[in-house]
C-alpha cells in the first residue's frame, strides 16, 4: 500500500502543479479586470473565466495539498471534458492529447482519494 500512496501524491502533485501553469494566468486576468474569455458552454465571458480560475486555479492548490481531494478533481476533470471535447473538438489528436491526459489523472484522484501523503488522510476524510 506503500507504493500506492507514494503514486497518488505524485499524481496529485504532478497534475495539480502543472494545472497551477494554466491557472495563474488566467487568475492574473481576472483580478485585473480583464474578463474577456472563451465561452464554450454558453454561460458568458465572465462566468466561464471565473469558474476556470476555480478550477484550474483554486482546485489544483488543494489537489497538491491533498485537501477535500475528491471534490476538487470533480471540478478539474469536467474542465478537461469541456477543453478536450468542446474547445479543442475539432482539433487532431495531438491537441487534445494533453487534455485527455490531465482528465485521466484528475479521474484517479477523484476515484482513488488523496492517499496517506495528503492532509485529508490527516483530518481524517
Amino acid at each position: 500500500m506503500k507504493n500506492a500512496n507514494i503514486s497518488l501524491l505524485i499524481v496529485r502533485v504532478a497534475a495539480g502543479g502543472m494545472m497551477l501553469t494554466h491557472g495563474y494566468p488566467k487568475f492574473l486576468k481576472l483580478i485585473s479586470g480583464d474578463f474577456g474569455f472563451a465561452d464554450p458552454i454558453g454561460i458568458g465571458q465572465e462566468l466561464s473565466l471565473i469558474l476556470t480560475v476555480l478550477a484550474e486555479f483554486g482546485c489544483s492548490i488543494f489537489l497538491v495539498l491533498g485537501l477535500f481531494t475528491r471534490w476538487v478533481a470533480i471540478p478539474l476533470a469536467f474542465t478537461m471534458v469541456v477543453a478536450v471535447f468542446i474547445v479543442h473538438g475539432d482539433d487532431p489528436f495531438s491537441k487534445q492529447e494533453f487534455g485527455l491526459l490531465y482528465l485521466s489523472l484528475f479521474l484517479v484522484a477523484a476515484l482513488s482519494g488523496p492517499g496517506k501523503y495528503s492532509i485529508d488522510h490527516y483530518r481524517g476524510k
